[in-house]
């Protein structure tokens, strides 16, 4: 998801709360790592992948996935930023929506576009990311990676790379904190927060 929510996000500035720590510092990179070869793996043509962060969560892992991937091919990856606020279905519940720059690197257009996040929960957010990806491009393919993956799914959609599944009940709350918003990263699972 692209904001602090209980069916997951990232965390706005703060200490870190309470909660079962899924995934410290170390468990984080190994995961961006293991996404990063994967990807490498499943597309023989690497002049053709783009990645793109679904803010905000998402943007800063696209980065780090990108960097680790230029180390794999030996040559720069494109990476940019999908805002998907006005894609959103839920639009009309929001007061105003929190609208993200998008930055584009490249023509999309014949493309494998992998699109990242940090948690994949309803769905919902990765229709609203390839609505608005549709409005840049045609890509040959569309690939997804995900941090963390917490089930609930409302719309068949699957995510091709994942750095962990987590089972969770929907009264729970994925938190990602990541060190580019807070100083600090880790996954952390919250009991009973309720859902947004």
């Amino acid at each position: 998801m692209n904001t602090p929510s209980s069916s997951g996000g990232s965390a706005p500035p703060g200490e870190p709360g309470a909660g079962t720590v899924l995934l410290n510092e170390g468990g984080i990179q190994r995961a961006l790592t293991r996404i990063a070869h994967e990807i490498a793996e499943r597309n023989e043509d690497s002049s053709k992948v783009i990645l793109l962060g679904i803010p905000a969560g998402g943007a800063p892992l696209s980065a780090r996935i990108a960097k680790t991937l230029e180390g794999i091919w030996n040559h720069p990856v494109p990476q940019g930023v999908l805002d998907i606020s006005m894609h959103r279905d839920d639009l009309d519940q929001r007061a105003a929506p929190q609208v993200w720059p998008t930055h584009i690197p490249a023509d999309v257009t014949g493309k494998t576009v992998v699109l990242v996040d940090d948690v994949l929960y309803s769905g919902r957010t990765i229709r609203a990311a390839m609505d608005s990806l549709n409005d840049f491009g045609r890509p040959a393919q569309i690939q997804l990676a995900a941090l963390v993956d917490r089930g609930h799914r409302e719309l068949p959609i699957k995510a091709d790379f994942v750095g962990k599944n987590v089972p969770t009940a929907r009264s729970e709350k994925v938190t990602v904190r990541l060190k580019e918003f807070t100083g600090t990263d880790e996954v952390v699972l919250e009991r009973g927060g309720g859902e947004s």
